[in-house]
């Protein structure tokens, strides 16, 4: 504010004496670098004379240590940066009040025209304005502690992982001056618990933290700053995000109005870039409201953003225990890619070397030879049972509405067709219905009359004689949600004539305005297993590699599964083994009618989106093992559209935690679904182990060859394409090396 005004009368009120700092280091992008030399290429001088540069991450794990170049970091002490602004402030004429105690905002705003209140993750005004700010404070999982240490980690932003009598316990370390680093020890809660680090003094935790990770220290003591405090210093860390910025004259900033995990080095960031824009905005806009407005505006976006990647990266360090089975090569992926902000092509632009070794270790892993050329996981090979597919793109079952009487047609045939030449290792149909009372809509196909298997016999030709990709039937049955419009004319709507009576766990409406189903008796279970059988045995006949049963979305399996469309009061309602009942009846009898050498797959709705009222992912892993253990060879995970309470929380990818969790977890073969649509996605997905196969779906009704030309696009030259379409594979290649050359130049 004072370089935009020099007459500004800017005064600075802090209880703490001026050296004072909780932690030991700040790391900052070159991005913030360049943003703080634009607004003062003083201040951004003495700073970059004083930082520590990296360009490695290193993970310690298991007794090894593996190295990724090219991230490009810079750390400086905390005492350091404070004493430089401090410096500049002055100059500039900046009035500092250190070890003066802060009275409340309500005595300051009456005496300045502006009062920004930047009081830290337990801003005291922040709860004095609660009723304007609307604040949202998230108490996260894991405990830490921030210490020091003159051991040097100058080559790398270290991680370290130990399991210890008590279980796993871990470290983020970097360098920020010429002797200190910044030593962050992390761990669960029930790790924490039994060592009893809340009984601890600081000093005793020291010496646990010393012992733990002595072999990393080589002798050096680790030291806290946080003398001030009394008993323990550990933390859990609190995710913070107000609704509003501003009351009045009074203006958040820094940690007071938003929160940035550790784990990404971005609260300092978020705050000093704050400080810049609410300067600017102050000096500029015609009023403080307009002033507020526009900062709040400006920034709480980009704070979201942040917020986001480090609620990724702070959630996969809360559950790094499901990980830390992984191969070393793979648990660094997975560690580098936890926030979503770095990208496969990313990884290969920082570290092209590192990539190779792990795209090749991917491979191998997979039983490839060590000698192939070196592929994206996206294609590499999988196989189930006897099924081998020559990669790991899926089309995602979809809905064409386009069937007449339950019977597929040429549609079908060209639909299916394209996308099986399209490059896609495995064509899902869609949802295939095992009665005509089973469908969802008239326009749905079936498999429950001979004119059915005859029909899909043809496409399944298709698709052998003239591809090398593989094509699943799912099966399923409507339930609750059937006898409905198709999907342009009114997608869940009752049909206007013609509805047929429909059938569901418990007598529950879909919704408002739709038919309430019949709770289904026995002798209609029996008759719908036997229906789901016979369509298993139907789907054989017409040539299918695999099947599909369809657990999800609400239909009438998944009306069992889930509590808000289950309120049975017999042995197939209350708890989740009761409610499993008839889903593993149904899913045993088509597995016994599939052949053994042909594998079969179960699609779940991880998460209804009610909280605990309905399905919530920890249950969904039981639900997966309940399947495999039944026989599933594969879980299709997807979420949601059980009940239109569902509250889902979208983004890129938004789905793919919960298979990440089935397989980690439960140890289990799974198939990520939801808003992936770039090759970035489905190789991060694949690298990380956070799924097996990559099912991708809207972007296959706009491109039947996404496959090929997503391959074209990261450069891969090895994809098959149909041979009369061999011209334009050529000019997709050419097309798409002129593009990444125009992008490195």
């Amino acid at each position: 504010m004072k370089l935009r005004d020099p007459s500004a009368e800017v005064v600075v009120i802090e209880r703490n004496r001026s050296d004072d700092t909780f932690g030991w280091g700040v790391v900052l992008s070159d991005e913030t670098l360049q943003n703080l030399a634009a607004n003062d290429p003083i201040s951004a001088k003495a700073i970059g004379e004083n930082f520590a540069y990296w360009d490695d991450i290193a993970l310690h794990y298991r007794g090894e240590v593996h190295v990724s170049s090219g991230h490009g970091f810079c750390g400086i002490g905390r005492k350091k940066l404070l004493l430089l602004l401090q410096e500049r402030a002055r100059e500039l004429g900046v009035d500092l009040r250190f070890e003066t105690e802060v009275q409340s905002a309500e005595d300051y705003r009456k005496e300045f025209d502006v009062v920004v209140a930047s009081d830290g993750l337990n801003s005291r005004t922040r709860e004095l304005y609660a009723d304007s700010f609307k604040p949202e404070i998230d108490q996260r999982l894991c405990q830490f502690v921030w210490l020091g240490t003159h051991q040097k980690f100058d080559d790398a932003f270290t991680f370290i992982f130990e399991e210890t009598e008590h279980g796993w316990i871990w470290v983020h370390a970097y360098q920020f001056d010429d002797d200190t680093a910044t030593f962050i020890v992390e761990c669960a809660q029930e790790t924490f618990d039994r060592f009893g680090f809340g009984e601890m003094s600081q000093q005793e935790t020291i010496a646990v933290c010393e012992r733990i990770f002595a072999k990393h220290l080589d002798g050096h003591a680790l030291m806290t700053n946080a003398n001030h405090i009394r008993g323990s210093a550990w933390l859990r860390f609190p995710r913070v995000l107000c609704e509003t910025w501003h009351h009045e004259n009074v203006v958040l900033l820094g940690d007071a109005s938003a929160t940035a995990h550790f784990s990404i080095g971005s609260g300092s960031k978020l705050a000093m870039e704050s400080a810049i824009a609410l300067a600017e905005y102050i000096h500029t806009e015609d009023s403080l409201e307009a002033a507020f407005t526009r900062y709040q505006e400006e920034r709480r976006l980009e704070v979201l953003r942040l917020q986001s990647a480090a609620r990724n990266s702070l959630e996969w360090f809360e559950e790094v225990e499901r990980y830390l089975g992984l191969d070393p090569v793979q648990l660094n992926y997975s560690m580098l890619t936890r926030s979503q902000r770095i990208s496969h092509e990313n990884l290969r632009m920082r570290d092209p070397k590192w990539m190779e070794s792990a795209e090749r270790w991917f491979m191998t892993h997979a039983g490839m030879a060590e000698d192939a050329p070196v592929r994206a996981p996206m294609f590499v090979p999988f196989r189930l049972r006897d099924m081998e597919l020559k990669n790991r793109v899926v089309v995602s079952p979809m809905a064409q509405y386009m069937a007449k009487d339950g019977c597929p047609n040429d549609w079908h045939l060209t639909h299916y067709g394209e996308r099986a030449k399209g490059g896609a290792g495995l064509v899902y149909t869609e949802m295939t219905c095992v009665s005509a009372t089973g469908r969802i809509t008239p326009g749905c196909p079936g498999l429950y009359a001979p004119e059915h298997e005859a029909a899909w016999r043809r496409l399944t030709g298709f698709v052998h004689d003239f591809t090398d990709a593989r094509i699943c039937c799912q099966i399923g049955h409507s339930g609750r949600k059937g006898s409905t419009n198709i999907g342009w004319e009114g997608m869940d709507k009752p049909l206007a004539a013609g509805n047929w009576d429909l059938l569901s766990a418990s007598a529950i409406p879909w919704a408002k305005g739709n038919a309430t189903p019949r709770e289904i008796t026995r002798a209609e279970m029996d008759e719908i297993r036997d229906q789901f059988a016979q369509a298993a045995q139907m789907a054989d006949r017409a040539g299918f590699d695999m099947i599909e049963l369809h657990a999800a979305h609400g239909y009438l399996i998944s009306s069992f599964i889930s509590p808000v469309s289950n309120a049975r009061g017999d042995e197939y309602g209350g708890s989740l083994e009761n409610r499993m009942r008839y889903p593993l009846e149904v899913f045993a009898a088509m597995r016994a009618a599939w052949p053994v050498g042909k594998p079969m797959s179960v699609r779940i709705s991880a998460n209804d989106w009610v909280g605990e009222a309905g399905v919530t992912p920890d249950e969904a892993v039981q639900i997966a093992r309940m399947f495999s253990d039944a026989g599933a060879d594969l879980i299709d995970v997807s979420a949601g559209q059980t009940t239109v309470d569902a509250k889902p929380v979208y983004g890129r990818m938004f789905q793919t935690p919960f298979s990440d969790r089935i397989r980690n977890d439960a140890g289990l073969k799974t198939m990520a679904v939801g808003n992936i649509y770039e090759a970035d996605h489905a190789n991060s997905i694949l690298m990380a182990g956070r799924a097996d196969l990559v099912a991708v779906g809207r972007p296959h009704l706009a491109d039947p060859y996404w496959t090929l030309h997503e391959g074209a696009k990261i450069g891969d030259r090895l994809a098959q394409w149909p041979k009369p379409y061999e011209a334009g594979r050529d000019q997709s290649w050419r097309l798409a090396d002129r593009e990444a050359e125009a992008i490195r130049v």
